[in-house]
């Protein structure tokens, strides 16, 4: 759980980083870096999806997993709860409560946070958490100084989020082949890769939908294997 611990406390340092600074960041710092940031992450997600041995699982896994999470409407349903939560405590009074449930849906709702945290679990290799960590502390520093100590404490939501999914993917790591792991891994990066394409704006790709495919990828692996 390496990667979730460093990730929550990269939202603790950014937060108290804001919070003491308690005014808004210029927008073209705030651009400059998050773009820096979303070419690592791509970096990332590359080697991750290179990763593979046979490509056609990939592809198979990523049509079959993004019909399902189209049907399920997995994007669509997160961006519902964020808006209702959000209109909940949309008031000035729950200045506290509305930086802490903002920060959680943006720290823990998206693939990274998931395929980080499988990825974290199956291999013990925390790379992609490191990379949300930094693009975490910086949106934490942003965040604190509009919104306050609630931005802080969205680093507990993390915890034990993250930590679940890795906890649960190491379980699973005992039953799983190498050659199961690594098809999965390379699914994971390429939604990662999506991720970054987004984060750059340069297409805007619904990765939550894509989620399933890394289920479809463990299943289609050790059938092929």
């Amino acid at each position: 759980m390496t990667g979730t611990i460093v990730n929550a406390a990269a939202v603790v340092v950014g937060s108290g980083l804001g919070i003491m600074l308690r005014r808004g960041i210029a927008f073209r710092y705030q651009e400059i870096v998050m773009q820096a940031l979303a070419l690592s992450v791509g970096l990332i997600g590359l080697q991750m999806a290179l990763q593979t041995q046979n490509a056609l699982i990939v592809i198979v896994s990523m049509a079959l997993g993004s019909i399902a999470g189209e049907w399920l409407q997995i994007d669509h349903r997160l961006n519902q709860v964020g808006e209702k939560l959000s209109q909940r405590i949309g008031n000035d009074n729950a200045l506290f409560a509305k930086g802490f449930v903002a920060s959680t849906l943006v720290y823990c709702v998206g693939a990274m946070a998931v395929v980080g945290s499988i990825q974290d679990g199956l291999t013990g290799d925390a790379g992609t958490l490191y990379a949300k960590s930094m693009i975490d502390g910086v949106g934490a520093v942003v965040f604190a100084s509009s919104m306050g100590w609630g931005v802080m404490f969205s680093s507990v939501s993390i915890f034990l989020y993250q930590g679940s999914i890795t906890l649960l993917a190491s379980l699973l790591s005992t039953v799983l082949y190498d050659d199961i792991i690594r098809e999965m891994t390379s699914v994971g990066g390429v939604m990662i890769v999506g991720l970054s394409l987004t984060m750059l704006e340069i297409k805007s790709i619904r990765v939550a939908n894509l989620v399933p495919a890394i289920l479809f990828a463990a299943v289609i692996a050790s059938i092929w294997h």
